[in-house]
């Protein structure tokens, strides 16, 4: 089974696991920012312009974090409450 489907399948998926996507996809969004914000100003076009074309792609990325750490919360308690 790969990584991918592991973290598909609830029976596999630890707080671990999720703490280490949720750090993933924090660094995966900073970079895309300051790599889309570096771009920009070497084409020289203004960075509110470029924001408002990223803010979609933000805006994914923050549900899926927001899911995520609920995610994480879920399975602390319940590891917790196991323990």
């Amino acid at each position: 089974m790969d990584e991918t489907s592991e973290l598909t399948t609830t029976d596999n998926v630890t707080a671990q696991n999720v703490a280490e996507v949720i750090a993933e996809l924090e660094q995966y969004r900073e970079r895309l920012v300051q790599e889309t914000t570096e771009t920009a100003k070497r084409a020289k076009l203004m960075r509110v312009n470029v924001m408002a074309k990223l803010e979609p792609e933000l805006a994914k990325i923050d549900s899926a974090l927001e899911e995520l750490r609920n995610q994480q919360a879920a399975l602390s308690v319940s590891n917790y409450s196991i323990s």
